[in-house]
């Protein structure tokens, strides 16, 4: 009866709180912080074992190995979630213009999405500068500080996801980048796999964070009677970040075509 009793309690407390759309945000970005620290250790302990290249690296280099296990992960979830909400569900379609403009739509599912996503930004942001510049220098900064603002306004101001969920969708790219740093470090650089690697990253790059881009500000402009209704501060972040991403992105974009 006792064991039942704290079972109806936690139950309650999830559903109630945890799980409650008001406190939905913020579980969402502590669960994404948590399940960075999880996936941190996961890689260490997993690479300790099962590869050998890992127990030669300096500590530092083995962080940034752990550390780039936390970006796949989180690359390959908010990449689901992107492709998902962007191209297979019909939340942001048109057809629901009942359900209000599509830049004030979202879901429980989209916020936990993108609060995992600010979990995230804000993890990796923190390891960056307790190491700096080890882990990335102003650039990174720059980028994850961009995207971590407009993730987490989006969220908690509901505006735009449609949008944000476009610009992650990018994040696509992040697992062959880091696969790349793997193979370089773990003596590979002379591989097949680093070749294919490479040409890789320039067609998923190609993609996602230049056509992509391409085509949500084609998106922006055909629902621009939409976009100018939203507040202010969110209607500059729907244009500001964007365009700096995407100069980011060419600019990366040129230096990784020139390294194949």
């Amino acid at each position: 009866m006792e064991i039942k009793s704290y079972q109806n309690q936690a139950e309650y407390f999830v559903d109630h709180y945890l799980l409650a759309d008001p406190f939905l945000p913020y579980t969402s970005v502590l669960v994404g912080i948590f399940l960075c620290k999880l996936v941190y250790d996961l890689t260490e302990l997993f690479s300790s074992i099962h590869t050998k290249s890992y127990s030669a690296l300096t500590k530092l280099k083995r962080t940034e190995w752990n550390n780039r296990g936390i970006s796949t992960v989180h690359a390959i979830f908010i990449s689901f979630m992107a492709l998902y909400f962007v191209f297979f569900s019909d939340l942001f379609t048109d057809q629901r213009s009942l359900q209000g403009l599509m830049v004030f739509r979202s879901s429980p599912l989209s916020n936990f999405g993108l609060g995992v996503s600010v979990g995230y930004f804000l993890s990796d942001l923190g390891m960056i500068f307790w190491f700096y510049p080890s882990l990335g220098g102003l650039e990174y900064i720059l980028h994850h500080s961009l995207s971590g603002i407009a993730v987490a306004y989006s969220l908690f101001s509901g505006e735009a996801q449609i949008y944000t969920y476009m610009v992650l969708l990018s994040e696509v790219t992040t697992p062959e980048i880091n696969l790349r740093w793997y193979l370089d470090i773990s003596g590979l650089k002379r591989s097949k796999a680093y070749l294919i690697n490479g040409f890789a990253i320039v067609l998923a790059w190609l993609t996602a964070r230049i056509l992509l881009f391409i085509y949500m500000f084609y998106h922006v402009y055909i629902h621009y009677d939409q976009v100018v209704q939203m507040n202010t501060f969110g209607y500059l972040l729907v244009f500001v970040v964007p365009i700096a991403l995407s100069v980011m992105n060419l600019m990366w974009f040129e230096k990784e075509e020139a390294n194949i």
